[in-house]
């Protein structure tokens, strides 16, 4: 039987992409060094021409054990479906443009499902699962956290076109993370590549998504630390962070900060009086509101009360956040962090990037430019993020 070379130009942009993204060394302006230098090489921390060269040379070749969680994702290979499946990545491509114009939100939606999916655990669909096998427990999906994540019912959409040419093959990981890269592509968000070849978890976790997503109310310290332990740097979180510039923050994860920030009953001195009223305009106080005292709210899920008696339309985006005076184009651009530099956050979280220098000088370095310093930090952080702690 003969086999025909199916060309597909994305494999070029992928490859024109992906090289700039690993050899950029760009500091942005006003970041300490060297301490959160971009050219540092841990292997926690960045990816280099090395790790580049790694995934390459992994292609064909397996040398890890069955389940092993590899940290740094170089186990997959760029289009790990060519044979078993070589029209994969476009299916999940056309299926994602479709939903995408029939529901605008998807980008945000997927981008912040996918977070919360690779921020535990690592990039295995544990997020998806609706069953952990033990009668007794409780799944992933029903943690707090992401009791208010929006676009599984899209996910099983796409997962289905991919099913249907290729049934039993394509893992939903793997959809999972080529969906979240196109639709923050489709959203206006930079390229990145996306390698492939996760395998799907068949255990959830529940009480680890409960603990360690983080918070709304979180302060600095702790945003830090838990980007951290999974290896990402002061500066891959406040890139990583910039994710809120698409889509809306709901209610839920503001009013505490508006009405009883920390217990007072007082509204959160460090806001600007009138950026106050503005919160307070979009965000009427609701005492029925069922906030967790503890802040288990995530700073990444979309706008979606627990409470579904209450209006799922409400909130603020970081768009609005900015005064009419201030000018911002694309949605992918720099307005979150112009929101911060003028104590404009609406997270808590958000705005404790301006507590330290180190943080606060890569908020500015960001706000700076035209927006391309962050784009092309982002792009580097989602592939580092989708790469995370995958199964082989």
């Amino acid at each position: 039987m003969r086999r025909f070379f199916i060309f597909n130009p994305w494999i070029i942009v992928a490859f024109i992409v992906f090289l700039p993204v690993l050899v950029s060394l760009r500091n942005p302006r006003g970041e300490p060094e060297p301490e959160n230098t971009i050219t540092q090489t841990t292997s926690s921390s960045s990816f280099s021409h090395t790790s580049f060269r790694s995934v390459i040379l992994a292609a064909n070749t397996f040398p890890f054990d069955f389940n092993q969680r590899i940290r740094d994702g170089s186990n997959l290979q760029y289009n790990f479906y060519r044979d078993s499946c070589p029209q994969a990545e476009d299916i999940v491509r056309s299926a994602v443009t479709d939903i995408y114009f029939d529901h605008r939100d998807l980008a945000p939606s997927l981008l912040r499902l996918f977070f919360h999916d690779c921020f535990i655990q690592g990039c295995d669909a544990s997020l998806l699962l609706e069953d952990n096998g033990d009668r007794n427990g409780s799944y992933e999906k029903q943690a707090i956290p992401n009791q208010t994540l929006k676009g599984f019912d899209k996910v099983d959409l796409i997962k289905e076109e991919v099913e249907q040419a290729c049934p039993g093959i394509v893992s939903c990981a793997d959809i999972l993370a080529l969906a979240a890269r196109d639709s923050v592509l489709l959203g206006g968000g930079p390229f990145y590549p996306v390698l492939t070849g996760r395998r799907d978890s068949l255990q959830s976790f529940f009480h680890e998504a409960t603990d360690q997503i983080p918070r709304p109310d979180d302060n600095l310290m702790r945003t830090l630390h838990l980007f951290n332990l999974r290896g990402f740097n002061a500066r891959e979180t406040v890139s990583l962070l910039g994710g809120h510039n698409i889509g809306k923050i709901g209610c839920d994860f503001i009013q505490q900060r508006l009405y009883d920030f920390q217990g007072t009953g007082q509204p959160d001195p460090s806001i600007p009086l009138d950026f106050l009223s503005q919160m307070r305009l979009n965000c009427p106080d609701n005492s029925k509101n069922n906030f967790s005292s503890n802040g288990t709210f995530s700073s990444f899920t979309a706008s979606k009360p627990m409470n579904v008696h209450h209006s799922n339309d409400k909130g603020m985006s970081y768009m609005q956040a900015l005064s009419s005076a201030v000018p911002s184009g694309a949605f992918f651009d720099t307005h979150y962090y112009q929101s911060l530099l003028r104590g404009r956050g609406l997270l808590f979280a958000d705005q404790q990037l301006m507590a330290q220098e180190k943080t606060a000088r890569l908020v500015s370095a960001y706000a700076s430019d035209d927006g391309s310093t962050f784009r092309m930090d982002f792009a580097r952080v989602m592939l580092k993020l989708s790469n995370l702690d995958v199964l082989t």
